[in-house]
């Protein structure tokens, strides 16, 4: 586990990040609380029957968990958005583990997966209702391309984006992994 100025060690000296499947019992209370979450501050939804599991798989995507003594404590996922860009989906901390850097540490570990597997850039979107997670994603210095002059209540999405260190995985013009194309 790597730590940077941002993340002070004795926060994460317990935390062991790992790469599940979505369907992993270790990822279940992620995706529970992240169902919580959406329909406490958006009312009923689907956003996380959005994707097919397989999206967040290798190669083109990822999905990992920070565990601190065998209890699933924060979390997130990407997934292939073009071929040279990862989008960040259910960044998630459990509500007792907040205020610890761990949101940080999930964008962070991403990052650093999705520059090894080749993405020069990542791309997300988050809820107008969900200050918390703009404020992390400006704090890790993502742009936003959203229109600022815009009162945020009135936007359905808050988008962001950021380019990522060259060097990071396969050749700077490779393509990312591209889904093969079926024969019908």
């Amino acid at each position: 586990m790597t730590h940077d100025a941002a993340t002070p060690p004795a926060a994460t000296e317990t935390i062991e990040t790992r790469q599940v499947e979505v369907r992993d019992p270790a990822a279940a209370p992620l995706l529970a609380g992240l169902h919580l979450e959406y329909h406490t501050r958006y009312g009923p939804n689907d956003e996380l029957g959005r994707y097919p599991d397989a999206e967040f798989a290798p190669p083109g995507g990822s999905f990992l968990i920070l565990v601190e003594r065998g209890v699933t404590v924060a979390g997130g996922a990407f997934r292939r958005y073009d071929a040279v860009t990862a989008e960040l989906k259910r960044i998630w901390t459990h509500s007792g583990h907040r205020r610890r850097g761990l949101g940080l540490l999930v964008v962070r570990a991403l990052e650093e997966e999705a520059a090894r597997r080749g993405y020069r850039r990542v791309h997300l979107t988050t809820g107008p209702r969900q200050p918390e997670a703009a404020g992390l994603y400006l704090r890790a210095g993502y742009r936003p391309l959203h229109d600022l002059s815009v009162p945020v209540e009135t936007l359905d999405h808050l988008i962001f984006e950021k380019d990522l260190p060259a060097g990071g995985g396969r050749d700077a013009g490779q393509d990312v992994w591209a889904p093969e194309v079926q024969d019908a």
